[in-house]
This record gives C-alpha cells, sequence and structure tokens, in this order.
C-alpha cells in the first residue's frame, strides 16, 4: 500500500498548491466526498446494479457461445476450417466501427449493448478454448485409447481437464473485456448505468463524479479477476500448485 499511498498523498498537495488544475483533477478528498454523497443518495448502487447486470448477462452470452464454438472448433477439424476463417475475419473488426450497425439494428434499448458486450467476450474464449483443446498432450489421448475410453469420457475426463487452464484464462480475458465494452456502450448510446452517470457528469463539468465511475469500473473489473482466478484455484487443485 504504500506506493498508492504515496500517489495519493503527491495528488492531494499539488492540487491544494495550484500545480494540477482542480477543475481537471479534483482532490482525492473532493472525489472521496462525491463517492460517499452517491453512496448516501442510493445512486451509485442503482446504477452500478444495471451495468453488473448488462456485464454478467453479456458475458454469459458471449462466453456461453464462445465456449461452445471453440470446443466444436477445437474437436473438430472440418468445424474449424468452416467456421475458423469467417470468426477471426469477425474478431478483427473493431468494437466501436459496430456500435452504429447495432444501434440501427437494435435501437439504443439493452439489446445492442448486452450484444456489444458479448461481442467483446466471446473471442478470448473461443481462442483460449480452441488452443486448449489442441494443446493436450497426445499422449493423454493414447493413455485414453489404450483404457477404452468412449468419446464422451475422452471429453470430461481427458480433454477438458486438460484444457481448463487455457478456458480460465479465457474466461479472465472475457469478463475483462465485458466492463470495457459495457463503457463503451454506456458512453455512447444509454439513459442509465456508471457509463451514462459518468457521460452525464462530464456534460455538467461535475469531474469528481467521473473519477468515482472510473474508480467503479477499475475495482469492478479487479473483483471479478479476482472470483475468477479464486475459482480457477479450486479448479486446478489437482495440479498440487496455486494459479497465479
Amino acid at each position: 500500500m504504500l506506493f498508492p499511498f504515496i500517489l495519493i498523498t503527491t495528488w492531494q498537495l499539488l492540487v491544494q498548491s495550484g500545480y494540477i488544475s482542480q477543475l481537471l483533477f479534483p482532490t482525492p478528498y473532493v472525489i472521496a466526498e462525491s463517492f460517499l454523497d452517491l453512496i448516501l443518495s442510493g445512486e451509485l448502487w442503482i446504477q452500478f446494479r444495471i451495468s453488473l447486470i448488462r456485464v454478467v448477462l453479456g458475458f454469459l452470452l458471449g462466453g456461453g457461445v464462445g465456449l461452445a464454438l471453440g470446443l466444436l472448433v477445437g474437436m473438430y477439424r472440418p468445424t474449424e476450417k468452416l467456421l475458423d476463417p469467417t470468426l477471426q475475419m469477425i474478431r478483427m473488426i473493431p468494437s466501436l466501427a459496430v456500435i452504429p450497425l447495432f444501434i440501427l439494428w437494435f435501437g439504443i434499448g439493452e439489446e445492442s449493448k448486452l450484444l456489444l458486450i458479448a461481442k467483446t467476450a466471446f473471442f478470448p474464449i473461443y481462442i483460449n478454448t480452441f488452443n486448449g483443446i489442441r494443446n493436450v498432450d497426445n499422449k493423454l489421448f493414447e493413455v485414453t485409447r489404450v483404457l477404452g475410453f468412449t468419446r464422451k469420457k475422452q471429453l470430461t475426463k481427458c480433454i477438458l481437464p486438460a484444457a481448463v487452464p487455457h478456458m480460465m484464462l479465457g474466461v479472465r480475458l472475457s469478463l475483462g473485456l465485458s466492463w470495457l465494452g459495457l463503457v463503451v456502450a454506456e458512453l455512447i448510446a444509454s439513459t442509465s448505468g456508471i457509463g451514462y452517470m459518468m457521460s452525464d457528469a462530464r456534460q455538467f463539468g461535475d469531474t469528481p463524479v467521473v473519477f468515482v465511475g472510473i474508480l467503479m469500473f477499475a475495482g469492478a473489473g479487479l473483483s471479478s479477476d479476482w472470483i475468477v482466478r479464486l475459482v480457477e484455484y479450486r479448479l486446478l487443485r489437482w495440479k498440487g500448485t496455486r494459479s497465479r
């Protein structure tokens, strides 16, 4: 905690001394006051709950489809030849480029936001699931054939456990990108959520609220990553080492 303490203290002193504009960089004390006011008024929880629901639904949609297609493409080479080139082409399209289309097709309602988050969450899980399956040691397949495993048992007892580290990495990346997708969706076309709260505060020059929104996104992203790492550690206890 030493470095954050030094950083915050220096920030506070520089603003108070007039070296930094308080309009652009309000002091940590002023930001803390705004944070407390938003909590007491209940607005912060209302907006954060809306954003959290969007992230969870978008992540489940994009991550679920990514996991299914990653398994399908990883297990069967004909499917890879059929689907992977098209999916890789779509992956190269920036999320900002599809926002006008999403708004045109689905309006500024929840559908466009959820689909934008789902798009950002899809590819990390898809790619890491695909790589995890393809990187399974061939010796494991030989052992399963000697033991007479069925295809289903081979999948559940060999392939999936061996691919879990890659898949969990994909989940961590997808969650992080889901929060980024949420920020883009709420800043551009939204009437609720943390991103909307930040955009509204920016229009009225309420910089402390913008910083509160940034801290909320950072804290939510860090917390979700910590939860995934905890799940990853429990799933990989059989390896005998802690995930780092």
